[in-house]
């Protein structure tokens, strides 16, 4: 009688097991659900016009300022070939952000329409249209801010190899910088995105050196 009771499961304990497994099933789905529900794609647009026009402006217009002091030691003649570079780069990713949005949005409209007259449900999808003049504004100011650190690096700097070293030095550590700004908002590794942009920027800069030095 003894033995009969002590191998008879209880009722209550399998049910509080059950309810247990459940529990536990339940938050590792939503831990896993979290982790892989958070969509980074939908930060590529904003972030391409801010980390990648950045990147753009130090890298522009730091080699262009090393072009420029490969052949001549003036420091005036430095700083206004950076700004020159600055402003005519802020206005060419303006423009070329604005005319590819637009044609974004054009491509997109029109699917709208074609979908309207086979009989598509109106779905609102006017709010989810690029805006070319955000972009723009965006791309424009990114690159206005990376380009305005090496021209403050030189601003103040008279003697000709030491202004040459603290623009590069500026330069690197900017693109550190973008470089790991960028991995973190993408959800890339930020080690090889670090990597990349950063020889990418030494490339263009000792390339821009050395071949107007040569000429």
């Amino acid at each position: 009688m003894a033995a009969s009771q002590t191998l008879q499961p209880s009722p209550f304990n399998t049910d509080v097991e059950i309810i247990s497994v459940q529990v536990t099933d339940a938050k590792e789905n939503q831990i896993q659900e979290t982790d892989v529900g958070f969509d980074y794609s939908q930060r590529g647009q904003w972030l391409r016009a801010a980390v990648l026009g950045a990147n753009d402006g130090l890298v522009s217009v730091a080699s262009l300022m090393m072009g420029v002091a490969s052949v001549k030691e003036d420091t005036r003649a430095v700083i206004v070939a950076g700004f020159a570079g600055l402003v005519a780069g802020a206005c060419s990713m303006a423009i070329g952000e604005y005319v590819s949005v637009c044609t974004q949005r054009d491509v997109e409209v029109a699917q709208m329409r074609r979908e309207k007259r086979k009989g598509a449900p109106e779905g609102g999808n006017d709010e989810k249209l690029p805006n070319p003049a955000q972009a723009a504004v965006a791309s424009a100011l990114a690159f206005a801010v990376g380009a305005v650190l090496p021209l403050l690096a030189a601003a103040f700097i008279r003697q000709h190899k030491l202004r040459i070293a603290v623009v590069v030095s500026v330069a690197s550590v900017g693109l550190v910088v973008f470089g790991v700004v960028g991995a973190l908002l993408g959800g890339t590794p930020v080690a090889k995105s670090t990597a990349r942009v950063l020889v990418g920027g030494w490339m263009a800069m000792a390339t821009t050196f050395g071949l107007t030095k040569l000429i």
